[in-house]
């Protein structure tokens, strides 16, 4: 009964900056925790960062720490994900995931995820 959809994605430059959007939708979405995850075709799905529904936890993967923020706005439904420093190896599909705790957002086993947008970052 929850919905995702994000949005945000396009193509920039190597260096540049580019925030992702994640609306939610849904009767059963209360206090969820949320994050976001990315796919490059040929690898596995990879984990980037979580937050809680608090606010209180936040997780990075240790390929995006100093260049992402995860950030929520509990009143709008909404997490967002801002990317600065932009690498060639930042492009990939990036989905929205929601949970009831932080960990199973982390760990990629959240029952709730969105349809994915591309980020094509150019060298």
């Amino acid at each position: 009964q929850v919905q995702l959809v994000e949005s945000g994605g396009g193509l920039v430059q190597a260096g540049g900056s580019l925030t992702l959007s994640c609306a939610a939708s849904g009767r059963t979405f209360s206090r969820y925790a949320m994050g976001w995850f990315r796919q490059v075709p040929g690898k596995e799905r990879e984990f980037v960062a979580a937050k809680s529904w608090s606010g209180d936890i936040t997780a990075y993967a240790d390929s995006v720490k100093g260049r992402f923020t995860i950030s929520r706005d509990n009143t709008k439904n909404t997490a967002y994900l801002q990317m600065k420093s932009l690498k060639p190896e930042d492009t990939a599909v990036y989905y929205c995931a929601a949970a009831e705790f932080v960990r199973t957002v982390v760990d990629g086993t959240g029952s709730y995820w969105g349809q994915g947008t591309q980020v094509t970052v150019s060298s």
